[in-house]
């Protein structure tokens, strides 16, 4: 295990992680267990999140936490989150519903679902953890956020604006939470080799595409350092390439033959 002293100094005793159970979560989970950090980690799958806890708690000895709770539901969360008594300093949230297909296909209860796991819940928590990170003076929160979001994205149109709330709100409190000794971050991940990702994309990777163990570390290290970070040289040069040199129009037919396979 590596030992981060800074790291734990500054992010700790204690990170929670939203949608921990599996996947980039379960990478990010991992990557600040590394670092000596216990954790906190929330999900709805029970048994994948206890199998989860039990083997990063041997992997690195540290605490590891395991909450069921469904992140559609921000009461059930608080409620959850509310009976622990351990100091959050880092807020990771990951978890998120991403409705795919064609708009008019889209039943209206999962675009729902997909505000209330990637926009309500990451909002208000953030608002609840980061109250006592203002009274200790230091923390951090890591808001998931993707290049789909940069501009308008077919065929999960609904779950990039949602990404794009993720990147303003973590850009916003980047600016006023930094005085008070939190560092906020807005990861802009292009694609990741998650299983929810191998299974809607049904072929070749998309170019650019990352091990959910990199982008976890890129995006820590990366903590402290500014609003944004975009994991990965070819997703950097393709996010350049589609905000800054292209036409609005032509960035969404591009993103348009990158999303239109998925289902």
């Amino acid at each position: 295990m590596l030992v981060a002293t800074g790291f734990i100094h500054n992010y700790g005793p204690y990170a929670l992680v939203a949608g921990g159970s599996y996947g980039l979560g379960a990478a990010f989970a991992e990557a600040i267990a590394r670092r000596g950090v216990n954790l906190v980690i929330i999900a709805r799958n029970e048994n994948q999140l206890s199998a989860t806890a039990e083997r990063l708690s041997a992997t690195y000895g540290v605490d590891v936490i395991a909450v069921v709770a469904d992140m559609a539901d921000f009461e059930d969360v608080r409620t959850q989150l509310s009976r622990l008594e351990v100091a959050v300093g880092l807020l990771v949230y990951d978890a998120a519903h991403a409705p795919i297909g064609r708009f008019e296909d889209v039943p209206e209860e999962q675009l729902a679902q997909g505000v209330s796991v990637n926009v309500r819940t990451p909002l208000l928590l953030a608002k609840m953890l980061s109250g006592p990170m203002i009274e200790r003076g230091r923390g951090g929160i890591v808001l998931m956020s993707s290049l789909a979001g940069g501009q308008g994205s077919p065929n999960i149109a609904a779950y990039a604006a949602t990404k794009a709330f993720n990147a303003i709100l973590a850009e916003g409190l980047w600016k006023e939470l930094k005085p008070r000794g939190i560092d906020v971050l807005a990861c802009l991940a292009g694609a990741i080799l998650t299983p929810g990702y191998q299974e809607a994309e049904g072929g070749r990777p998309a170019p650019g595409t990352l091990e959910a163990a990199v982008v976890a570390e890129q995006t820590l290290r990366a903590l402290g350092k500014g609003p944004v970070v975009v994991p990965g040289a070819v997703n950097k040069v393709g996010r350049f390439v589609l905000t800054r040199l292209l036409s609005r129009r032509t960035a969404i037919d591009i993103m348009a033959k990158n999303t239109g396979g998925l289902s």
